[in-house]
């Protein structure tokens, strides 16, 4: 359900959950309910796929793309430059899924790099001889285990983790930077009962289905902000937030005292009318209703963590 919100409203991603949940998995599928590319999205990308020189002998790309950095990954790979500056993986995912696994064990200098494309769609690189814009649009779906050894609230496992080593761990992650994430969702273990029932007769959607949905949703949105700068709910912002947005008294009651008990920043505020925004295009509602507000909340977990 957290993947069908995320690609229709191109929302960004997290999920938290032990090693082994299928979290990797998961993300690799994103593509697959992502609506098509247009034929200008297709160019734009194509385009940046040539100046990197990793188009090859491929014409136009037609497939969003994919990029699954390892967490070692530097900087200036994650955001391009170099003497001869080039788009970093960020760009390469342009219109498509930058996929960060293990996501605290990346470096602290890379992640906090991402902010600024996260917020713009777009790197900007500036070197003595030229500055240069390249398009940086992604979904950021990111995965991480819920405290360095993994197993923190498995019912299987034993967390050998103290208050202390995970206090470390998540602060590897800024709030700055989790602010920018809209989907925190945890992925539990699969039960070994659902591991040997046959694929066929165990109980979920299959990606055609949440497509047909994805793209219903999408349209929706591509009518609504058509002419904006708008291209879909992740990027709401200001007076068009408040226009598309807007809550009747019992909504923004309950928001208002789930940011006061959750200690919500500004952005995380920002984000779950978003994310309301987009549960109700998928259920074919004009407006935001109660219920969505409260999904939407349900799915931040850190922010309910604080409680």
């Amino acid at each position: 359900e957290a993947i069908e919100i995320a690609a229709a409203g191109a929302h960004n991603l997290l999920f938290i959950g032990p090693p082994g949940s299928g979290k990797t998995m998961l993300a690799q599928r994103i593509p697959t309910v992502l609506p098509p590319l247009s034929f200008e999205d297709a160019l734009e990308v194509t385009k940046i796929y040539s100046v990197a020189g990793l188009l090859g002998n491929r014409g136009l790309m037609t497939e969003r793309p994919f990029r699954s950095p390892h967490h070692t990954v530097s900087d200036v790979a994650l955001i391009g430059g170099g003497a001869l500056p080039r788009p970093g993986e960020v760009c390469l995912a342009h219109r498509g899924v930058l996929f960060l696994d293990e996501l605290p064990e990346s470096r602290r200098s890379a992640l906090e790099v991402l902010r600024q494309p996260l917020e713009d769609g777009m790197v900007s690189i500036s070197r003595v001889a030229r500055a240069l814009t390249y398009p940086a649009d992604c979904m950021l779906v990111a995965a991480m285990n819920p405290c360095p050894c993994g197993y923190r609230g498995d019912a299987r496992h034993v967390c050998t983790c103290s208050p202390a080593a995970l206090e470390r761990y998540r602060a590897k992650l800024s709030g700055p930077l989790l602010d920018r994430i809209d989907l925190h969702v945890e992925v539990p273990a699969v039960p070994h009962e659902e591991l040997q029932t046959p694929a066929s007769k165990r109980p979920g959607t299959d990606s055609a289905s949440m497509r047909e949905r994805v793209a219903r949703a999408r349209a929706v949105q591509t009518r609504r902000y058509a002419g904006t700068p708008c291209r879909a709910n992740a990027d709401l912002c200001g007076a068009m937030l408040d226009e598309h947005c807007a809550l009747d008294a019992e909504c923004r009651q309950f928001l208002g005292l789930a940011a006061e008990r959750l200690a919500l920043s500004a952005r995380a505020y920002t984000r779950i009318l978003r994310i309301a925004r987009t549960i109700a295009d998928i259920e074919g509602c004009p407006s935001i209703e109660l219920p969505h507000l409260a999904e939407a909340v349900n799915c931040r977990v850190l922010d309910r963590e604080r409680l």
